[in-house]
């Protein structure tokens, strides 16, 4: 059964906030994953970890002068089309929310699971997430 809309929309807006452009169905994967560059894709969840640590950690990241191309988010519990579709991307990982998942042109590069943000403060999360951004978004024309 699917969290109420009412309870999450202040997750969501958590984020989408940020400029990270929210994915509601299969077809807004399947475009999303299409586009070229960089993508950060977030699965954001309503559990402590993503509360405490996730999205205040992205928040932190996003202040970086690095940053992905494209940045979308789906939401574990709600938008379940969505979440089951660009899981099918993250070849090789377990289903795992919240997580973020760094994408090269629809092939995934890195990926933050759960169990490396749970029990994590947002600085060091934010911190990994900059490394990350910093290795594969940084202009490689330079």
């Amino acid at each position: 059964m699917a969290y109420d809309p009412m309870m999450v929309q202040p997750m969501r807006e958590e984020l989408t906030a940020l400029g990270i452009k929210e994915l509601r169905t299969a077809a807004d994967v399947d475009e999303a994953m299409k586009q070229p560059g960089v993508s950060m894709v977030v699965v954001n969840s309503v559990c402590g970890c993503a509360a405490g640590g996730a999205r205040p950690g992205i928040k932190l990241a996003l202040q970086n002068e690095v940053l992905p191309d494209n940045m979308y988010t789906v939401f574990a519990g709600q938008d379940t089309e969505a979440t089951e579709r660009v899981r099918s991307f993250f070849t090789g990982m377990a289903p795992s929310s919240p997580s973020v998942a760094l994408m090269r042109d629809g092939e995934l590069v890195a990926f933050m699971p759960r169990h490396h943000i749970e029990g994590r403060s947002p600085e060091m999360i934010g911190k990994a997430l900059v490394e990350v951004f910093t290795e594969l978004c940084a202009d490689q024309s330079v």
